[in-house]
């Protein structure tokens, strides 16, 4: 009788926790997951580069994301289009407190506060990004690419987290050396 009514509850935990959908948390590999940047000036004239997570980790149920949170190093910043002097030049200025200002924030995060509409295996996310110690709501995409991968893209407005250097949103007159306020971002992503 006691082993008929384990075998029973086990049945019906089993049937629950896969009719109802328990949500799975998955954690980021941090090693195999990058985020490429991409910059631009009024020109055309673009530069693009790498960013490392620090950690993260995203809830799915039934296939949506349903929560999420996202640690990025901010000092692994890198330029990719360039090589040598220039390369070196570029990063240490966009380290510097005339962009991200790396050496007093070391991390950017994300935090995923709501999904939005979902059209096949990709969907809207609504979370709120800190850049700088400055947090703004963003709303992205990102597609679970397989059980265990998944790509996003976001696009931010730089001069909202104080961002200044060569941005129309706090200079006049900038002509040809306007820098873009929008950031790109394509995230691929791998869990463990």
């Amino acid at each position: 009788m006691k082993n008929n009514f384990k075998q029973i509850s086990i049945f019906v935990f089993t049937f629950l926790t896969f009719s109802l959908g328990v949500a799975q948390e998955k954690s980021l590999n941090t090693d195999n997951s990058k985020i490429r940047w991409y910059g631009e000036e009024i020109t055309g004239k673009q530069h693009y580069g790498d960013l490392n997570f620090s950690s993260g980790s995203i809830e799915v149920k039934n296939n949506i994301i349903t929560n999420g949170s996202f640690v990025v190093n901010m000092t692994s910043l890198t330029v990719e289009d360039l090589s040598g002097g220039g390369k070196k030049r570029l990063e240490g200025h966009l380290k510097s407190k005339d962009f991200f200002g790396v050496s007093d924030h070391q991390e950017a995060t994300l935090k995923v506060t709501q999904n939005g509409k979902a059209e096949g295996d990709s969907q809207t996310l609504n979370g709120e990004l800190t850049i700088k110690g400055i947090t703004h709501p963003v709303s992205f995409t990102m597609k679970l690419e397989t059980e265990n991968s998944a790509s996003a893209v976001l696009v931010f407005d730089r001069s909202k987290y104080n961002v200044r250097f060569r941005s129309g949103s706090f200079f006049d007159k900038l002509g040809d050396k306007l820098i873009l306020d929008d950031i790109k971002l394509e995230v691929a992503i791998d869990f463990n």
